[in-house]
């Protein structure tokens, strides 16, 4: 028994500690960006070509992640994932020329997009998976939440590139420990494909609901990433924050974000409130904490802004990964999913990179109306989702 308790328990524990690092990447990116800007030269525009590289990268993962379970195991495929994120950690350290950090980028994103996707399956395959799946997100929040704090810390004393080499290093005991807890062979994930993948594909792209739930997640994913990515830089141009406490302030972002996934579910659920409803209440909360972000004046309100737009903004993935059986037939579900998945990444790409080239042509100030119109835009397309969204019977919701 106690044999089984570990092989259960062990890699479950490495998958969220390899998520408070795949956050801690997350996190520290906006804190790096003026450095990095510093450093080669750049406009905000021009440097927000390495999140096209990084996304690039990550959609190449999650097309390729099943491919490796299939053939060698979630053992081998994390190891590969790992492995690409140490070699781009590292090779990031070194300072690379410019038009090199743009092609790293690609790898840290393929490493990045192989840990999630696989581990993703991984908990899935696992009793309790929804309850596993949940806490798996909350502690990306974790990470980012400490991100901007290990960021703003280190480079008191050292360069950027120093954080990237911190954690390439961290990844290294992770991977050992996933090669020493996880069996070999080909067995750990229970089979989600049939076959005819191409096809699946193509019949979950016709769905109308899964384009708008994957049309919803990149709006979502490019909010968070924008004000991730661009908060710091917001709070010191355009409010006159101190370092230190705009990298405080970020952090209590991504904090707001991991307490979201902890706590609003759990309460939703118990006062009788449905997956649809809470996420219109998140949703109202996410655009109201923009719009005060945007014509409150103050440090201080701009800093309780940032920490109750990441509040609300915590529940919306995971809330709409949960409801994703309900947007197609069931033998569409997992192709939908990882539709979802790689489509919200191009929002993660595009919506961070105009943000920031608004804020080099206009400038900083622009962050907050910006993510007020992408809140408006999530408010549009989850009304539309909804009135298309059946039941957990089948009927219309």
């Amino acid at each position: 028994m106690s044999a089984l308790r570990h092989r259960w328990w062990a890699p479950v524990a490495l998958a969220y500690a390899a998520f408070v690092l795949v956050g801690l990447s997350a996190g520290v990116g906006g804190v790096l960006l003026p450095a990095q800007i510093r450093d080669y030269g750049l406009d905000k525009a021009t440097i927000g070509t390495t999140f096209f590289s990084f996304s690039a990268g990550f959609m190449l993962a999650g097309s390729t992640a099943g491919t490796l379970i299939h053939r060698f195991g979630v053992r081998a495929a994390l190891a590969a994932g790992g492995g690409a994120y140490v070699l781009a950690g590292l090779c990031t350290a070194l300072r690379p020329p410019f038009l090199a950090l743009v092609v790293i980028q690609l790898v840290a994103g393929y490493g990045t997009g192989i840990l999630e996707s696989v581990l993703n399956a991984y908990l899935a395959g696992l009793p309790r998976a929804t309850t596993l799946l949940n806490r798996l997100h909350a502690f990306f929040g974790v990470g980012a939440l400490l991100g901007p704090l290990l960021a703003t810390w280190m480079l008191d004393r050292l360069p950027w590139t120093a954080v990237w080499l911190v954690l390439a290093l961290i990844c290294v005991p992770l991977m050992a420990g996933f090669l020493l807890t996880l069996p070999r062979g080909r067995t750990e994930v229970p089979e989600t494909t049939e076959t005819g993948g191409n096809g699946l594909l193509a019949a979950a792209s016709r769905e109308p609901a899964v384009l708008l739930g994957a049309a919803f997640l990149a709006v979502y994913v490019g909010l968070e990433i924008s004000v991730g990515n661009w908060g710091f830089t917001f709070l010191v141009d355009a409010r006159g924050q101190a370092d230190l406490l705009a990298g405080y302030t970020v952090s209590g972002y991504w904090l707001g974000l991991a307490l979201g996934r902890f706590l609003i579910s759990p309460v939703a659920a118990r006062i009788g409130m449905t997956d649809t409803g809470m996420t219109f209440a998140c949703l109202a909360g996410i655009t109201a904490s923009a719009v005060l972000a945007w014509v409150a004046p103050g440090t201080a309100v701009a800093s309780a802004s940032f920490v109750l737009l990441g509040f609300c903004l915590g529940p919306i993935f995971p809330t709409t990964m949960a409801v994703a059986p309900r947007l197609t037939v069931a033998r569409l579900v997992p192709t939908a999913i990882g539709l979802l998945n790689g489509v919200s990444v191009v929002g993660g790409a595009v919506f961070p990179w105009l943000a920031g080239a608004i804020a080099q042509g206009v400038g900083t100030w622009t962050l907050p109306p910006f993510a007020v119109a992408l809140a408006l835009a999530q408010l549009g397309l989850w009304w539309l989702l909804a009135a298309r969204m059946t039941s957990p019977s089948g009927t219309p919701a």
